[in-house]
């Protein structure tokens, strides 16, 4: 970090304590001072540009700004948002939803990409284990979300193709393209909405899920 950098986060700082020992900064004045941090200590490098954390829409916004007051957003809005993002999921252009469960669990094993060391044209990984317990093969997962294994088999599905596990089935594609229709504020990264995983990777991702013989429903 150069001294210009280093002089320009201390005054920063300096100012966010001035403002918290006199009546608290607003959210507002949160925000600009974060932006302003983030403009000095990151940079472009490679494909990656700063606007990936500058650029938020409104949905991160409100629930950014919700963690800041420390509060969780109130009924109305969380609805509003929710039903935005419903709106955004793209269903499968060819209304097939499940794919092949093998290519699911190497999606869900992988954690590569969308670094400024990867190609723009390489292929994402789900990075799905940081945060679910998948398969009882596997010995170290992540515990921010609920544990996934037998998900399918604990929802009845024994044929994710039959009509009557629809519900199911479009909910799993919903949830894994857009989390936040279900759940304003998830934590869940919207694999598809956000491009992290293309369309069929979703398809193989939902196989994983809900194809009886994947190793989540043994």
């Amino acid at each position: 970090m150069n001294t210009k950098t280093l002089l320009i986060l201390t005054s920063l700082a300096a100012s966010l304590v001035a403002v918290g020992c006199a009546t608290g900064p607003s959210v507002a004045e949160l925000n600009v001072l974060t932006d302003k941090m983030v403009k000095t200590s990151f940079r472009d490098e490679a494909y990656v540009k700063v606007t990936r954390i500058t650029a938020t829409d409104e949905t991160n916004r409100a629930c950014s700004e919700a963690d800041v007051v420390g509060k969780p957003l109130d009924e109305k809005t969380a609805k509003a948002i929710e039903e935005i993002n419903f709106k955004a999921i793209q269903w499968p252009s060819d209304g097939k939803f499940i794919g092949d469960w093998k290519q699911g669990e190497a999606i869900a094993q992988s954690g590569r990409g969308l670094t400024w060391t990867d190609k723009a044209d390489g292929v994402n990984g789900g990075n799905c284990y940081n945060c679910h317990q998948i398969s009882k093969e596997e010995i170290s997962y992540g515990t921010i979300g609920p544990s996934l294994y037998n998900y399918g088999k604990i929802r009845g599905v024994t044929n994710p193709n039959d009509p009557a596990s629809k519900a199911i089935v479009e909910y799993t594609w919903g949830k894994i393209w857009n989390s936040k229709a279900y759940n304003a504020c998830s934590n869940m990264p919207r694999a598809g909405h956000m491009g992290i995983l293309t369309e069929a990777q979703v398809r193989h991702v939902v196989a994983l899920l809900l194809d009886p013989k994947s190793p989540v429903n043994q």
